[in-house]
């Protein structure tokens, strides 16, 4: 959908009092443009006014909302009132108040019997008729030559007698009643200011003394304004600058034309949006049941102080230039001497200002020049694999020298020989360009340059420590790519190979050369003619696995012996760990040969005894028992006698053990 300004090309101001003021009835008209590249537009006009004044202000329906959102009045000797218009659905409005409908004004019929009991007065060839109306009725009435005519008889309560006469035949019909005259003729004017359905007129009323110029401005939604490039390169790559020229296509959707406007384009990122202010809302309210408690009657009100009056705020905005200066006046436009505009930096935009006043043609496209400069510029050949997986892009990287920021933009890409013949290569685009910064744009694939890659991954022994009995080892994994660049046969290029960053993984190869992006490594290479070069680029992940070494079990020590990756100190410190762990196995093996021998035994003299109960004392089964029961207590002493020993042996392997790795500390 166009949302473009349709405004008359002229706004009329009119006095609100034309007796007391004496006001100016001069024509507003459009005297500046600023486009934005947020899809919006500002539109001031101005009017030189005599004491209190009205402007009326055309706008389209659908524009209405941003023109509430946004108008602004600037009358530096004056005070600005109210801005009025009509409502969404003007029509609507106007017959509610009335006693008839928007059909009653089709014919004379509709209206006079819409209109009934009011009273009418008459005028034919039969004389004057005054009544109230009746009715309207249809008839079909013979005509002297044969055939019929549809005939409207109008009938009348006069005098106490009904009266009828033909519409056909009447000169005039006169409504008595005034006011029922002011609603008719109310209703007609807003039927001849409706038939423009799309549009609505605001009117804004300004009080002040003398002669002086009145601005209004507001801001609406307009097609975008584009930046576009072209960018003329040196066939020899060593030099290190480019011709570079912007252009601003700018569309009038306006309706009206933009004539010796004062002409600004502004390039940032603004916040923008719509509300629709011109629609009619209502807050759900509750419902509640009418008091009739206790009658009260409040005290009579005897006045109270009033607040100092305040004067409307005076806005001390000087439009028209950026000096303030008022815009030139319609016809006073001198030929221009400089097309290209004057760049200034902002704080969240950049702004050009044409130097002199510029006219665009209702529904025209105009292409401005917004740069003409040379540009420092190097050639490279950028590497994309997503973009081509085999050869590199032709490209040049592209640094602002200047003080204001190039808007972003599609690029059309010159190359210019050594004897001055002009080529196209290609097209590009350009982010926004900030002073100081540099951009790298790409317009062509390069078949003359090949590049291979092949990729392999790979994990190795990094480094350990052994810190509060614990046992850190880091282990590092690789990503390697290995880039092979044939060059192109008969010329160098500089190759820039784009290698994507990794989350958690850091660069560890090359060392030099190397530039980053947000999400990319540049490598740089130069590339000989018909050299073939290899670059390896290795990306590096530490893996870190810490362990307590008192948790350590023989075998997962005798694991990390058996790796060749180990450094000595750390094996050293592993094998003694390992003899002390033996020593505390081979003790608590011990340990647990008594501690079963014991069990045994107790196991075996509770069978006894209960086998001894089962005999009769004397017998010689009896006997025997009582003989093994001996034995084994005897046994069982000697068992005994041994295990504070054996514990003690095993404690002390315990603390030899836990005080070695207490007192361990390396890193290998």
């Amino acid at each position: 959908m166009n949302h473009g300004l349709r405004t008359t090309a002229t706004l009329r101001a009119a006095a609100m009092d034309p007796a007391r003021s004496g006001a100016v009835s001069g024509t507003l008209l459009l005297r500046r443009v600023v486009l934005s590249t947020g899809g919006v537009g500002y539109f001031e006009y101005e009017a030189r006014v005599r004491g209190d004044a009205e402007l009326r202000l055309e706008v389209r329906l659908d524009q209405v909302d941003d023109v509430l959102k946004s108008i602004v009045v600037y009358d530096l000797h004056g005070v600005t009132g109210n801005i009025t218009l009509p409502g969404k659905e003007p029509l609507r409005d106007l017959f509610r108040e009335l006693p008839f409908d928007e059909g009653a004004l089709e014919s004379a019929p509709a209206l006079l019997n819409a209109l009934r009991g009011a009273e009418v007065r008459t005028r034919g060839l039969q004389g004057a008729v005054a009544g109230r109306i009746l009715a309207v009725t249809t008839a079909q009435a013979a005509l002297p030559h044969g055939g019929s005519e549809e005939r409207h008889r109008l009938a009348l309560m006069s005098e106490g007698a009904l009266k009828q006469v033909v519409l056909e035949e009447l000169e005039s019909v006169e409504l008595v009643e005034e006011r029922l005259r002011q609603q008719v003729g109310a209703a007609l004017v807003g039927l001849s200011s409706g038939r423009e359905r799309n549009r609505r007129e605001l009117v804004v009323r300004t009080a002040g003394e003398g002669e002086r110029v009145v601005r209004v401005a507001y801001v609406i939604e307009v097609p975008l304004w584009k930046t576009t490039y072209r960018l003329t390169v040196p066939e020899d790559a060593q030099t290190k600058t480019a011709a570079l020229t912007g252009w601003a296509v700018v569309e009038n959707q306006s309706g009206g034309d933009w004539q010796n406007v004062d002409f600004t384009l502004v390039s940032g990122d603004p916040v923008t949006f719509r509300q629709a202010l011109y629609e009619i809302y209502y807050v759900s309210r509750p419902e509640v049941p009418v008091d009739v408690a206790e009658r009260v009657l409040p005290l009579l009100d005897k006045g109270a102080a009033e607040l100092a009056a305040r004067a409307a705020p005076r806005m001390g905005y000087r439009a028209g230039g950026a000096d303030g200066a008022p815009a030139p006046a319609a016809g006073t436009a001198a030929p221009i001497a400089k097309v290209e505009p004057e760049a200034e930096e902002a704080a969240t935009q950049v702004v050009f200002r044409f130097p002199a006043p510029l006219t665009i043609a209702s529904g025209q496209t105009a292409l401005l020049p917004i740069v003409q400069r040379d540009i420092p510029a190097e050639r490279l050949w950028l590497y994309q694999p997503e973009a081509s997986a085999r050869s590199p892009l032709a490209s040049v990287r592209l640094r602002n020298d200047e003080d204001t920021t190039l808007p972003a933009g599609a690029m059309t890409v010159y190359e210019r020989s050594s004897r001055g013949v002009v080529t196209y290569v290609g097209d590009a685009r350009l982010a926004p360009l900030p002073p100081g910064e540099s951009r790298i744009v790409s317009f062509a694939v390069d078949r003359k340059v090949r590049i291979d890659r092949e990729e392999r991954g790979e994990e190795v022994f990094s480094r350990a420590k052994i810190q509060g009995g614990v046992l850190e080892i880091v282990r590092t994994a690789r990503k390697v790519t290995v880039y092979t660049i044939v060059g192109a046969a008969r010329e160098p290029r500089v190759v820039l190979i784009e290698h994507p960053r990794i989350a958690g993984w850091d660069l560890a190869e090359p060392r030099e050369g190397v530039e980053t992006t947000s999400d990319r490594y540049r490598i740089r290479r130069e590339v000989a003619a018909g050299e073939t070069a290899r670059v390896t680029v290795s990306l590096e992940q530490p893996i870190s696995h810490a362990v307590a070494l008192t948790s350590l079990s023989s075998e997962q020590i005798e694991v990390y012996l058996s790796s060749r990756e180990i450094p000595e100190a750390l094996r050293a410190a592993l094998a003694r760990l390992a003899e002390l762990r033996a020593a505390v196995a081979e003790r608590q093996r011990a340990l647990s040969v008594l501690e079963s021998e014991l069990a045994a035994l107790r196991v075996e003299q509770e069978r006894v005894r209960n086998n001894l109960k089962a005999v009769p004392a004397g017998n010689a089964l009896h006997e025997r028992y009582l003989k093994a029961l001996g034995e084994q207590e005897d046994r069982i002493a000697a068992v005994s006698a041994k295990l504070p020993g054996a514990r003690e042996a095993v404690a002390s392997a315990e603390r030899a053990l836990a005080e070695y790795v207490r007192g361990l500390s390396l890193t290998a």
